[in-house]
């Protein structure tokens, strides 16, 4: 009896590499469902908390969750492709740390989170009588 063996495919040699682009990207996602998903609470408390609505609270409460379906949206769309690339680069033994992705997502998060702060200050001096 003869035990036939499948070709191996290309993948399949660098099953680990794969395996940990597999978990980042899906780190990456989890992370952008967590940024789309503050943003829609933010909003969601503000409309549903507030006896009194100012047009100047509303207005930051709803660019607040703006931006974080943006940053979110965006954080997705970077991360499918960088997992591509580097699926990519495993195959072709030519991988590369990506840099430029993590300058990129990290000053995004981190002009975000000040701008965040910042409009976030001011909803609170507006909403405090």
């Amino acid at each position: 009896m003869f035990v036939q063996k499948e070709n191996q495919t290309i993948d399949s040699k660098y099953i680990q590499q794969h395996l940990a682009n597999e978990r980042t990207y899906l780190a990456w996602i989890r992370t952008a469902i967590a940024i789309v998903g503050i943003g829609f609470v933010i909003v969601n408390l503000h409309f549903t908390l507030q006896d009194k609505l100012s047009h100047t609270a509303d207005l930051i409460a709803i660019t607040v969750g703006a931006l974080a379906f943006l940053l979110g949206t965006s954080t997705i769309i970077l991360s499918s492709y960088e997992y591509m690339r580097k699926r990519y680069q495993i195959n072709q033994q030519t991988f590369r740390a990506a840099k430029n992705l993590i300058l990129i997502l990290s000053g995004s998060l981190v002009v975000s989170l000040i701008v965040m702060g910042i409009l976030f200050m001011i909803y609170l001096i507006n909403t405090v009588d």
